[in-house]
């Protein structure tokens, strides 16, 4: 350097940060070995923060505007140099420029499964994306807890530690935030909302605020999906039906083979399945018909579909209705001797002496002689 550039240089009066770049989020200011000159002009522009710091330590932070550099303006550096009324001195201090802007379409991503306890698929394991803006609020906690004294600091240089609090605390809202996993896929927003406070909560320790943090896409494996899917079409059925229908093919299934296996055989294993079925169902069945009974208040309807339970060893099966019974009548299932129940029916009965039933009976042959 130069005699007449060391003169130049010597003294330091204008201090300010012209960014040209996209990523940079600190960036010191080159005093090298110059030192600054009391009444100085600094500017700080819009989305700037201007940090003093004195051997290591944080002193004065100047917002947005043009300041003159004065003991007046300048209490914390005063009081740890020590300096007097009237101090005119140069000096020397160390000057960050701290950017607050929004620094945007920054990603993030989990590198391995997450792993999360669903109370009706166990622990399950998914991957997630998308992407998230955050600034600083607070520019000397930052300094203090991220940067330190690094002197041109980047969102790259920090990236790696905002994904990994990212995914660490997208887990814990996903976990706390009651959504069904197979659901995750259509509440998105949802899930984007949960991470942004959950991440918010911590990130203020760090002088971070995030402005916008997004979940692009939440993928899990495959099995897992059919699971999902098997789960989502049983909810869908309805179970009276489906309960009814298992009765009925049953029974049809005992009369086909009651020629190899015994008319006995057959309709134990057949009644045992319908009457598996219906005991799932229980007292909803019940409670059901009760209640499709009870709304019957339109005359003009047509008359209720009349069933019957019937017993069959010693178990309840059905209910039935007329163009079972008597397809049960036709192939013996049911008999006059057999208990049958209806609603309404103080107790159980022999169907042979229920007005309604006695007809299926008529047109039934006796039995063929030894």
């Amino acid at each position: 350097m130069g005699l007449f550039d060391k003169i130049k240089n010597e003294f330091i009066d204008i201090i300010e940060w012209q960014d040209s770049t996209n990523d940079t989020i600190v960036w010191r200011f080159p005093r090298y070995q110059n030192e600054i000159k009391m009444g100085a002009k600094l500017t700080v522009r819009e989305s700037q923060v201007a940090v003093f710091m004195n051997e290591g330590k944080i002193a004065d932070v100047y917002q947005p505007g043009m300041h003159t550099l004065q003991t007046q303006n300048m209490p914390i550096l005063s009081t740890l140099k020590g300096w007097k009324y009237g101090f005119n001195s140069p000096f020397k201090a160390d000057v960050y420029f701290v950017s607050t802007k929004q620094f945007i379409d920054q990603k993030w991503g989990t590198k391995n499964p997450i792993t999360l306890d669903d109370q009706r698929f166990g622990f399950i394991e998914l991957r997630a994306f998308g992407s998230y803006a955050f600034r600083v609020t607070d520019a000397g906690k930052f300094i203090k807890e991220i940067a330190g004294t690094d002197g041109n600091f980047s969102t790259e240089e920090v990236a790696g530690q905002l994904r990994g609090m990212i995914v660490t605390k997208f887990t814990d809202a996903a976990a706390e935030g009651n959504i069904p996993v197979e659901k995750f896929a259509a509440n998105l927003e949802e899930l984007s909302t949960l991470g942004k406070d959950k991440l918010n909560n911590d990130f203020i320790e760090y002088g971070l605020s995030i402005t916008k943090f997004l979940v692009e896409n939440v993928s899990m494996p495959e099995e897992l999906k059919k699971e999902i899917f098997e789960y989502s079409r049983l909810n869908k059925i309805d179970m009276q039906k489906l309960a009814q229908m298992k009765a009925a093919k049953s029974i049809e299934i005992a009369a086909e083979n009651q020629n190899t296996m015994g008319m006995g055989m057959g309709m134990g294993m057949g009644m045992g399945m319908g009457n598996m079925m219906t005991n799932m169902m229980g007292n909803q069945l019940m409670n059901n018909q009760q209640n499709q009974q009870n709304q019957q208040v339109n005359t003009n309807m047509p008359p209720p579909i009349i069933q019957y339970f019937v017993a069959v060893n010693g178990q309840q099966t059905g209910p039935f209705d007329q163009a079972a019974l008597a397809n049960m009548a036709a192939s013996g299932a049911l008999k006059k001797e057999s208990m049958v129940w209806k609603n309404g029916m103080a107790a159980w009965a022999q169907a042979g002496t229920v007005a309604e039933l006695a007809a299926l009976f008529n047109n039934t042959p006796p039995p063929i002689p030894s």
